[in-house]
């Protein structure tokens, strides 16, 4: 049994035991969980770190980064994952789990960046979206003026937002609610398209909460998808529905050029360099997070951390860049690889 299917039973029942391990007992590897977005980089550093012959591959779980958190923050001990992959910060209500079941020490560690890429098919027409159009196909209800109240989503195609968008029907296929793919897309997309929208912004000014809840929460009448963690099967299924786009992360998009097509987004095209720069709007960190009490406990999880923040690991031309992760800057990863190396355990998050 993988993390993976052990996640839901988690949630049912509180107990996570790790496969084949009992809690009491020590573990030869280093065990990871976390973001479906990480995932191919983790899996290369395993491979690249077990070459060497001097600790055994770690395991490395694709479930999500909230199913991540989830299990990582369940307890300490060689029971429990050491290190959980996310493509977003780990949320408060999460770390005050973690603090909870006496996970007290984790250490917060930024491996590269990402971006939110909209995209479909090459054989559909090119179209370029801002993040209120986007908003505003996407959303469960919106503000009607002539109501002065919010509706219930009436759009049904993109050109019923803007007459230069093409006559198709509204149809997105993107991450679950367990995605931190999603959860970027919501605050980053979403969230900012929302506040383009007058009645949004005054929302947001007088009731945050309000405005989050009716900015973030997607159509449920088949305009939106939620597809698996996997983003290899949204391109699949835009390969097959040359009409339909897909929400995943930029490096699912590079590696897939041949047959896709990304939505510049505010007049902005998705690419490494204006992932670094910040020129594109849709970017994002991804970290890494690990058990500082089971260092020492783990046979090399110390040692793995450091190979993620390494010059041939994810340097600018380090082999995680060949898997489509955005390096951070030099000095940037200097300072996460100093991180790496001592330790120091973060303070509790602000949200």
């Amino acid at each position: 049994m993988t993390f993976k299917h052990l996640s839901l039973a988690i949630l049912a029942s509180g107990v996570f035991v790790l496969a084949g391990c009992n809690p009491s007992d020590g573990r030869d590897r280093v065990a990871v969980v976390g973001s479906s977005t990480l995932f191919p980089f983790s899996a290369a550093a395993a491979e690249q770190f077990s070459a060497r012959g001097r600790f055994k591959t770690p395991r490395v779980e694709s479930t999500g980064t909230g199913g991540g958190f989830a299990i990582f923050c369940r307890g300490l001990g060689p029971g429990f994952p050491d290190i959980s992959n996310a493509s977003r910060q780990i949320k408060k209500g999460e770390f005050e789990t973690c603090q909870k079941n006496g996970v007290t020490e984790v250490v917060e560690i930024k491996i590269g960046y990402d971006g939110i890429v909209i995209a479909n098919s090459k054989a559909a027409t090119p179209v370029t979206l801002t993040k209120q159009e986007v908003y505003q196909a996407l959303a469960k209800e919106i503000y009607d003026p002539a109501k002065q109240a919010f509706v219930p989503n009436p759009y049904t195609k993109w050109n019923e937002i803007n007459p230069n968008l093409p006559a198709i029907k509204i149809d997105v296929m993107g991450p679950p609610p367990t995605s931190g793919t999603r959860d970027a897309f919501a605050e980053l997309v979403m969230a900012k398209g929302a506040e383009q929208v007058p009645e949004m912004k005054a929302l947001k000014e007088k009731d945050d909460k309000e405005f989050q809840r009716r900015a973030l929460t997607l159509r449920e009448d088949g305009a939106w998808k939620d597809s698996g963690e996997n983003d290899s099967l949204i391109v699949q299924a835009l390969s097959r529905s040359p009409e339909q786009f897909g929400v995943f992360g930029f490096s699912s998009f590079e590696e897939n050029m041949d047959r896709l097509q990304a939505a510049p987004l505010n007049g902005v095209e998705p690419s490494a360099e204006a992932i670094i720069d910040g020129k594109y709007a849709a970017s994002r960190s991804l970290y890494f997070y690990v058990k500082k009490a089971n260092v020492g406990v783990v046979p090399g999880l110390q040692e793995f951390a450091m190979e993620l923040l390494s010059d041939h690991a994810a340097g600018l031309r380090g082999y995680l860049r060949g898997k489509g992760m955005v390096p951070l800057h030099p000095d940037e990863r200097a300072a996460n690889f100093q991180i790496a190396k001592t330790l120091p355990a973060m303070s509790a998050p602000k949200k």
